[in-house]
């Protein structure tokens, strides 16, 4: 077998390759031979037909497995004497089949790229001292607070004021007959002047008593969210049941109870401030292995192969469609597209391609190891963080040898940014800007 390869760029190959007739013609006849004794042919008995009765009946076909299996067997061979580690999937462009003469085919393929050494060590990096404030505290406390608020009916007769909640029913009219998209709602609660439905709404709304029906007209705008309803003009026959007030529970010990786990206020403000502590301390992670990322990517230049670019762009469009699946909408309802997706996100993706191959290249020069106690707590860390029995974590990784191969390769990565960290310059600094993490 000849094998040529031709260097298009650092990360992607051109394989050449022909096989000699005499392989050829062996593998025909191997294929005619075993075709022989099953086909079933009118006029000849099992394992008697000729060859050129074979031929003219079965020749595509024949020469479609035979082409299929040379192409199999002499690929894996010429990546094994070109000791090419390729990733992603070969392009592969095949030449017809013939009897006479060798056969050729083109393979395009893409291998990681070679990293020279990397001088990690030296890195200044600077880490927020973010420290929790009252004015957190309180803000945290009055979102439980709101949380736990009561609507109660308001005891005053009079009609329905600006930031009232009230209780209605409604059905939304076009053209004086029923519309699907603003089809009868019962006992629907609706802060006035949210524009919840359309602020024009909440307007009309203002004024009415309980008992009271109103027909109330809308027109909603060309942008509104929901294009269905997009510039239509809108009957609405609304029912008003209750006008209802906001009753908002005192913040002190009674209040800390109602969530079934706290003794005292100050029980539940030691969780909270668990929880700001443990945003903070992600956030001032996220923030340094940034600066790593950012300076290794600068000083160490490399070209990326488009296949690992393009799997990392399926894994974030992925996970885009599964995040709008879950609430029930799909990319067109958000004027998306694969092709948009694909465009916004493709730097994000090169920037993931080019942390992982720097993390590899780390792990691979200062030869990190993943110990049997370091898998176990990084079994621990992941039960923990998903809320399920280690038990159950660790028989899903056994399931999967490529999943647990995975997974160990994350906890390597996560032990040469810890290395990497050690060996760095950590200047201390006030955040300029302080903002609430999510808990």
């Amino acid at each position: 077998m000849q094998i040529t390869v031709e260097n298009v760029s650092s990360v992607k190959k051109i394989l050449n390759i022909e096989i000699p007739e005499e392989k050829v013609a062996r593998e025909l006849d191997n294929a005619y031979k075993n075709l022989k004794k099953t086909a079933k042919i009118k006029g000849f008995r099992p394992g008697k037909a000729p060859r050129t009765v074979l031929e003219r009946l079965f020749k595509k076909d024949v020469h479609n497995d035979v082409s299929s299996k040379l192409l199999q067997d002499s690929f894996i061979e010429a990546l094994k004497e070109t000791d090419l580690h390729i990733v992603g999937n070969p392009k592969i462009d095949p030449s017809g089949l013939d009897e006479k003469g060798p056969f050729r085919y083109v393979a395009t393929v893409e291998i990681k790229p070679e990293i020279e050494e990397i001088n990690f060590k030296g890195l200044t990096l600077k880490k927020a001292l973010y420290r929790i404030t009252d004015e957190e505290m309180d803000a945290q406390l009055k979102i439980l607070q709101k949380n736990m608020a009561r609507q109660n009916p308001i005891a005053e007769d009079r009609g329905v004021l600006e930031n009232d909640f009230v209780l209605i029913d409604y059905e939304g009219f076009k053209d004086g007959k029923p519309f699907k998209e603003t089809q009868k709602t019962e006992n629907y609660t609706l802060k006035v002047g949210q524009g919840q439905i359309l602020n024009t709404f909440d307007e009309k709304l203002v004024g009415m008593k309980p008992g009271d029906n109103r027909d109330i007209k809308v027109k909603f705008p060309e942008d509104f969210s929901n294009e269905k309803l997009a510039t239509l003009a809108i009957t609405f026959q609304v029912k008003l049941h209750e006008i209802r007030e906001e009753v908002l529970p005192d913040i002190d010990d009674e209040f800390a109870k109602q969530f079934g786990q706290y003794e005292t206020l100050d029980d539940l403000k030691n969780v909270i401030t668990e929880n700001l502590n443990q945003g903070y301390a992600k956030r001032v992670e996220q923030e340094m292995n940034e600066q790593i990322f950012t300076t290794l990517i600068e000083k160490t230049e490399f070209e990326l192969p488009d296949s690992m670019v393009d799997y990392e762009l399926e894994g974030i469009i992925e996970e885009v469609e599964r995040s709008l699946a879950y609430h029930n909408k799909s990319l067109e309802d958000q004027g998306l597209s694969r092709e948009i997706l694909l465009e916004k996100h493709r730097e994000t993706a090169e920037k993931k391609v080019r942390r992982h191959l720097i993390l590899g290249k780390i792990i691979e020069q200062e030869n990190t190891t993943l110990s049997d106690e370091d898998l176990e707590n990084g079994f621990a860390e992941m039960a923990k963080a998903v809320n399920q029995p280690v038990e159950e974590i660790k028989n899903y990784y056994k399931q999967n040898d490529e999943n647990l191969e995975f997974f160990k390769h994350t906890l390597l990565e996560k032990q040469v940014i810890k290395l990497i960290i050690k060996n760095s310059a950590i200047e201390e600094e006030e955040p300029e800007l302080k903002q609430n993490p999510e808990t």
